[in-house]
């Protein structure tokens, strides 16, 4: 006799979810990997971050510091901020939640570009809310087109700028158009996962918009440039009353004590973190020039990676690079995310991408 057994009931909202699924290794038939598919730094940790790291564990008997005081009053030195309008938490993404789970609920909305980073859409689904997805134009932010969509059921939109996955990059001038057309009732993230990699001049630094914009905040993480991914840490800055909001929706403890010690490490290698993105960067043109020459269209990036808009081909790209051996996050029906590696790494992608079959 067959009996079914009941099951917990959850809510609706987690039907329309699916897992986040990193990228799996890929692996050669000689047996070689290259990891080029999650914006990871391809260097190791930063050696001051590494001697905090080991000065740290001796304390994770101890819970953290809740409010992370030395770490917010280095960000503070550093980026000329006022302590109060600094918030830390699991990543960038840790923080992206806290401020979804902050303003938006059933009923109301959360605007961003498609595509854009995947985590979005989950945030706002789990909050309850309701996602409203806006086309990217040409591979960039169409900030005209979602100031149109913004309506008084937005309560928070998202800008990735860099945008990931396509590296693309929106000017100064266009953002403050923005801002200045979305009311002070709705809060825009400025999402800077990738800020260290930016070159273009007319890109700005989004904590000089912060003056006079107090529906503004701007996220940033220490996961990519500064190679603490393994120890999720990021922070957000804005408005001091808006901060204080924030940090009502923080789960406690969540920003861990030795990530803590290694973003005060890492804040304080500013050198060698210039160098190695500059390291990186260099290869971003290089790579994209190798591709550009073979007739490949690639948009001009401002991150650590690059995109290939290969529409209903990314799949078959994707899987193309995995029997090489190089890993790639492909966006089905949309394009391939490629991470700038090393050298090496970026030649054995090259190798693979020129050798795709063409259409």
């Amino acid at each position: 006799m067959t009996t079914t057994q009941e099951l917990p009931r959850f809510r609706a909202a987690l039907n329309h979810l699916v897992s986040y699924r990193p990228e799996p290794p890929a692996l050669s038939p000689e047996g070689r990997s290259y990891a080029l598919a999650a914006n990871e730094t391809p260097f190791g940790a930063l050696p001051e971050v590494a001697r905090a790291v080991e000065q740290a564990v001796a304390g994770v008997h101890r819970y953290p510091d809740n409010a992370g005081r030395a770490l917010t009053a280095e960000l503070a030195q550093r980026f000329g901020i006022a302590p109060e309008g600094i918030a830390l938490g699991c990543g960038s993404v840790g923080v992206a939640q806290q401020l979804v789970t902050a303003v938006a609920g059933p009923g109301d909305e959360v605007l961003y570009a498609r595509p854009s980073f995947e985590a979005y859409p989950l945030l706002t689904r789990l909050a309850g809310a309701t996602p409203v997805e806006v086309p990217l134009r040409e591979g960039t932010h169409d900030l005209a087109a979602m100031a149109e969509r913004v309506t008084d059921r937005t309560r928070l939109v998202f800008v990735c700028n860099p945008n990931n996955p396509t590296g693309t990059a929106v000017g100064r001038t266009a953002l403050e158009e923005f801002l200045a057309r979305v009311p002070g009732s709705c809060l825009v993230v400025l999402d800077e996962a990738y800020h260290e990699y930016v070159r273009a001049t007319d890109v700005p630094d989004g904590l000089s918009l912060l003056t006079g914009r107090p529906h503004l905040v701007v996220l940033r993480t220490f996961s990519k440039a500064y190679g603490l991914a393994g120890l999720r840490i990021g922070y957000a800055a804005g408005h001091p009353e808006v901060i204080g909001t924030l940090r009502k929706a923080y789960l406690p403890y969540s920003a861990g004590s030795v990530a803590q010690a290694a973003a005060i490490a890492a804040l304080r290698s500013g050198d060698e973190v210039a160098r190695r993105t500059d390291v990186i960067t260099a290869e971003r043109a290089r790579v994209a020039a190798a591709l550009g020459e073979r007739g490949w269209r690639v948009p001009a990036s401002e991150a650590n990676f690059l995109w290939l808009p290969l529409g209903e081909r990314a799949a078959a790209f994707g899987a193309h690079c995995a029997s090489a051996g190089v890993s790639v996050r492909a966006v089905a029906g949309s394009g391939v995310r490629v991470t700038l590696g090393l050298p090496a790494d970026n030649d054995a992608f090259l190798a693979a991408a020129l050798t795709f079959p063409p259409a």
